[in-house]
């Protein structure tokens, strides 16, 4: 075998297993941090295995979504050179941030448009084996089982913390509702429909999760926009709202989880410290509020909140945080104007694009992503958080890989 066709083998093989290994994160995103730690440094290693280096770097520099996602990274990457971190801190957040710049890596797995469609299924598919599992879980088809996630007060979350398994079903509620709408015949339409209405029953009626709770009402009243404009959001109000009507008289996670909140607003006090869930996230914005005052211009530095955090809140009593549950917040804390303006105009450029999106789906999908982290940026610190931050550092790669170059340069120039 000679040198070139060695070298050509060599390529193949590795774009073969960068790609399987890239399609295989969105089976395991539900499932196993392990896993998905595995699988993407196979897509990197592989990515660099096969050079073709001068397409690669094309391929981010003219999608302009790729751009925009490396432009937060090396705003982030920059606020690690100054700053106020405890020892560790700057390197650990912005390990939490690389996902951003391996948007372009992922995406080069997801140019062709079968692929992008293997890969959704393989998302719905453990999107739905979650399911399956805590759905058998209520009704006690499966006995409890120890290593899964669930405890006393949530025995049917799987695999991930309350929070994110509310975030994760509340995502595929919306994928189960897409996929149903643009399946190819009658029995997986029903299949899809049957998971999407499962879905929504798991979040609404087995597991409490607040956040979880708005993103599905706002993805539903998205989902009708979507597929009857005025009808289909008019028909999504009502249904919303008849459905929170019922759920508030039944006892039950949803019940408890509004009648908790309330409770918690009600006993809040500015001038205490906080003692309950609300309490401590609403303490946290007032003090996160008071960081951006102090250097609103370049923040201080990425990594630098839990130690800055400390100092603000030192001999006062009240709770130490590493994040203020609030992804705009700590990025305006970290890198002041600049980082959230440009996490801002990438929210901002993938709701622009995603009508040039290549099909249904993938259109629908991409406004489904950028709302729900929208929401989920509001009430946690989303990218910075392992499940969710992938989560949307891989839909933006398979989404957005669809983009030509010639419609981009006409329709997201900026104005």
């Amino acid at each position: 075998m000679t040198a070139a066709a060695a070298s050509l083998n060599i390529t193949v093989g590795a774009g073969l297993l960068g790609r399987w290994s890239t399609l295989g994160i969105g089976a395991s995103i539900p499932v196993s941090i392990a896993i998905d730690n595995l699988l993407l440094a196979t897509a990197l290693l592989a990515w660099l295995a096969g050079w073709s280096f001068r397409d690669k770097l094309m391929l981010a520099w003219n999608n302009p979504v790729y751009r925009a996602t490396l432009f937060l990274f090396a705003i982030l990457l920059l606020g690690t050179a100054y700053g106020q971190q405890a020892p560790g801190d700057a390197k650990l957040y912005l390990l939490k941030y690389l996902d951003l710049a391996l948007v372009p890596v992922l995406g080069w797995a997801f140019a062709r448009k079968l692929h992008r469609e293997y890969a959704l299924w393989a998302l719905a598919g453990g999107l739905a084996l979650v399911l399956l599992i805590s759905c058998s879980l209520k009704i006690g088809l499966l006995p409890p089982i120890s290593w899964l996630k669930g405890v006393e007060d949530s025995p049917f979350v799987v695999f991930k913390p309350r929070l994110t398994h509310n975030i994760l079903m509340a995502f595929a509620a919306f994928l189960f509702a897409w996929l149903s709408c643009t399946a190819r015949n009658r029995r997986a339409q029903l299949g899809w429909g049957i998971l999407g209405a499962l879905a929504v029953i798991n979040i609404t009626m087995m597991v409490e999760g607040a956040t979880g709770y708005i993103q599905l009402i706002a993805l539903v009243l998205l989902f009708g926009w979507q597929r009857a404009r005025i009808r289909g959001i008019g028909i999504a109000i009502a249904g919303a709202l008849i459905t929170i009507a019922i759920l508030t008289t039944i006892p039950g996670p949803f019940q408890a989880r509004v009648q908790e909140i309330f409770f918690d607003l009600k006993r809040a006090d500015t001038d205490r410290p906080a003692s309950t869930s609300a309490g401590y996230r609403m303490e946290f914005y007032r003090n996160t509020l008071a960081l951006i005052e102090q250097n609103p211009v370049f923040g201080t530095g990425t990594g630098s909140f839990p130690a800055t955090y400390a100092a603000l809140v030192e001999d006062t009593g009240k709770k130490l945080s590493r994040n203020p549950h609030n992804e705009f917040m700590l990025i305006t804390v970290q890198t002041g104007i600049f980082g959230l303006i440009a996490l801002l105009w990438l929210l901002w450029l993938q709701w622009r694009l995603a009508p040039q999106l290549p099909t249904p789906l993938e259109r629908g999908l991409a406004q489904g992503l950028v709302l729900m982290m929208g929401i989920i940026c509001m009430l946690n610190s989303a990218l910075l958080d392992h499940t969710e931050g992938l989560l949307y550092a891989w839909l933006t790669a398979l989404l957005y890989a669809g983009l030509t170059p010639e419609k981009t340069n006409t329709s997201a120039a900026p104005a």
